[in-house]
């Protein structure tokens, strides 16, 4: 009887290393594929996961392990979905998450197609998260992984069905302490090699010295002004600054100032002190539901908006077919847009998307809810006047007279004592 083959992404570090290890282990016939996704070797962060470096190391690894090792030219669709995409968020003002366009376009579509051509059915990677089939909703569901501290759930939110349904996690259960001794157990020459933190395609994290490079009209430069449109200086390209940045504004001021808004239309950067950087809500855009097909309506969960920050507790409602709008239960600093904003409810991904910019996220609501727009922060909520349940207080407002509209009581219950925040910890998906 034949052995399964899979399909392992093999990057040359550790975790790709041990899940190839521990498949070759459970009897599959594995083959080990490194993407290379660059034309240039000038291109490449050393050590990150298409260096030169790592893609020798993945070849000895696979050596070891006595399986089979392909290097898979890539570089075209790199280009397209991940490089370009990189640009033109930047291009934009907004902050983009490489490694998540990577995750969908590359890693779980054309190497899934790819190990398919040679008769694998199932592709494995070094992903710290969990991978579960729900029985009830018969649906595949995406579960943080069972190291917290390494949990990568966050850059997998876009897996869809079928997807998950051909995906194995062999580290889903593992610590990072138990996958390095696992490799120096086996001999690996990877085992004590160090996590790669840097985005593969920018040598050493210089992005602004990368952004120049390949697309110098990105150097703009344009006015920076505080919250009240007071001009304080001069940037030299919107793409060089983030939601939250401090250091190197090249303005003056007697207190310190953030970047807290970034305007593409008319070239500017705006700054303000931290108050400034928190807000209680976000639009989402390009929406993927792992936990459900379609959002069916308000419902608990927690967020999370960028991938080393804990989750809070918040309210998504559904917006049009594919945005979402996230009220968070308290104020979150430096919402940025580009970013991904994951949900959950416990351990399982419900799903996420990207964080809007303001003036996509205003015409957004716009179109689907006309003027009946709506927010919520923390105060007394005006509907009812009352203290609403579980603790919290929501002030609920038209955000241009600060007045109740019409919108905002076709939500009353999100005030009441079935409200989806104050039910949290109680529904589930599977209510």
């Amino acid at each position: 009887m034949s052995r399964e083959r899979i399909a392992v992404a093999m990057s040359g570090g550790v975790d790709s290393s041990v899940a190839a290890a521990l498949l070759v282990e459970q009897g599959y016939e594995v083959i080990g594929v490194t993407m290379c996704l660059l034309r240039s070797y000038r291109e490449r962060s050393v050590g990150a996961c298409c260096s030169i470096e790592s893609m020798e190391d993945a070849k000895r690894v696979a050596a070891k392990l006595d399986i089979r090792h392909v290097v898979l030219p890539m570089q075209d669709a790199f280009e397209e979905y991940v490089i370009e995409d990189f640009i033109e968020e930047y291009r934009r003002g907004h902050t983009p998450n490489p490694c998540v366009r990577c995750n969908k376009y590359l890693k779980f579509d054309v190497l899934l197609d790819w190990a398919r051509s040679v008769g694998a059915e199932r592709i494995a990677t070094g992903h710290y998260a969990r991978i579960r089939y729900d029985e009830e909703r018969s649906r595949w569901l995406l579960l943080r992984g069972g190291d917290k501290s390494k949990d990568q759930s966050y850059a997998l939110y876009s897996l869809t069905q079928p997807q998950l349904e051909r995906t194995l996690f062999p580290l889903g259960e593992l610590t990072k302490f138990e996958t390095r001794r696992k490799a120096e157990e086996l001999g690996l020459v990877v085992a004590k090699k160090p996590d790669s933190q840097e985005i593969c395609f920018v040598a050493d994290g210089r992005y602004p010295e990368f952004l120049v490079n390949v697309a110098p009209e990105l150097a703009k430069p344009g006015p920076i002004v505080d919250v009240s449109g007071r001009l304080l200086g001069q940037h030299s390209g919107i793409a060089f600054y983030t939601i939250g940045q401090r250091k190197r504004l090249g303005i003056s001021s007697t207190e310190p100032k953030y970047v807290v808004r970034i305007d593409y239309e008319t070239n500017t950067v705006v700054v303000g002190g931290r108050e400034d950087l928190y807000s209680t809500r976000l639009i989402a855009k390009d929406m993927n539901w792992i936990a459900f097909e379609m959002l069916p309506g308000s419902l608990a969960a927690t967020a999370k908006i960028r991938y080393n920050t804990n989750d809070s507790d918040a309210a998504v409602r559904p917006i049009g077919d594919d945005m979402a709008e996230v009220i968070f239960e308290r104020p979150q600093r430096a919402i940025t847009p580009g970013q991904a904003v994951v949900l959950y409810q416990g351990d399982t991904v419900l799903g996420g998307g990207t964080i809007a910019d303001p003036f996509e996220a205003e015409t957004a609501r716009e179109q689907v809810l006309g003027d009946r727009s709506w927010v919520m922060g923390h105060g007394k909520c005006k509907m009812q006047s009352a203290k609403c349940p579980d603790g919290i207080r929501f002030a609920i407002a038209h955000p241009k007279n600060s007045a109740i509209c019409n919108g905002c009581w076709d939500y009353k219950s999100l005030c009441s004592p079935t409200s989806a925040i104050a039910n949290r910890g109680r529904s589930s998906i599977r209510d």
